[in-house]
């Protein structure tokens, strides 16, 4: 299978997950446990798999966080709220976005149906070595509907890739917050400002990091990526996509065609209902 056809189904779904971190019942939901309000929901709901593990471990498996920022709420967190409790609020905020976004019409039909289907058996073939996210949100217990059934095997493939990209970018030696200026830098994902501001990264801190690559030839003098900051931000991707792959080669390319239409479909319907900020977050690209 080409690696291509597996990032296609990657992007597919990928928001699908991903529009936990902007509904606003996530902090409804995680909040009803006992968490405070802003950071705290996102830090204790993604990490709540993996127990109440402490501030260090979230910095390095989540790994573009500024370290103070990660500690303002973790472990903190889990004198308020119990790991187990956040799982289960994390997963009823899941089900009432998608609920709203996409209607009980979508949410209880027949693709609803067969995209979990594939989605469960491509998240059948992923392995827990080296994957500290994955291995945590693997160990839950499987929903029952069909889109949480869908919702839960999208987690797990996201947080297994994004295991894969931790390990290609210290592969790279680019540390958590030059990843994330070298992201930025792309075109893609958030904006500079957001992802500075949300990262916990102070102005100087950023300058910093920019000024360290640029001495490394990454970096241009408008901070740009360079030819060599190009190549390596490629390399990084070409390995993530590598190291994602098999759960995608395990379903084979027609079933994973399947969910890279159906799953479109579904993500250009959250996407149109308003699942996400639409203005000073995502890069314009």
């Amino acid at each position: 299978m080409a690696l291509s056809l597996a990032r296609s189904a990657h992007d597919a779904t990928n928001l699908l997950h991903s529009l936990i971190y902007f509904v606003p019942e996530t902090e409804r939901e995680l909040t009803g446990v006992g968490l405070r309000a802003g950071r705290m929901c996102y830090f204790a709901g993604r990490a709540a798999p993996m127990g109440a593990v402490g501030a260090g471990v979230v910095t390095a498996t989540f790994y573009n966080f500024s370290p103070g920022l990660v500690a303002r709420s973790i472990p903190l967190a889990w004198e308020l709220a119990s790991p187990e409790a956040v799982a289960g609020a994390r997963l009823a905020a899941a089900d009432a976005a998608l609920t709203r976004l996409l209607g009980p019409d979508v949410t209880g039909s027949a693709e609803m149906t067969a995209v979990a289907t594939l989605l469960r058996d491509a998240a059948s073939a992923c392995t827990a070595e080296g994957r500290p996210l994955y291995a945590g949100h693997a160990d839950l217990d499987w929903p029952g509907a069909p889109h949480l059934v869908m919702w839960h095997a999208v987690s797990l493939l996201r947080e297994h890739r994004g295991d894969g990209h931790v390990c290609a970018l210290a592969g790279a030696g680019l540390s958590g917050i030059e990843a994330l200026v070298t992201h930025t830098a792309t075109g893609q994902g958030f904006t500079p400002q957001f992802a500075r501001a949300s990262r916990g990264w102070s102005q100087d801190e950023w300058d910093s990091a920019v000024s360290g690559l640029a001495a490394r030839g990454l970096l241009d003098g408008e901070g740009a990526l360079t030819p060599a900051g190009e190549a390596l931000r490629a390399q990084v991707e070409d390995q993530t996509d590598r190291l994602a792959a098999a759960p995608w080669q395990h379903l084979g390319e027609r079933r994973t065609e399947d969910v890279a239409r159906i799953g479109k479909a579904m993500t250009r319907a959250v996407v149109k209902a308003g699942a996400f900020p639409r203005d000073g977050v995502f890069a314009a690209r």
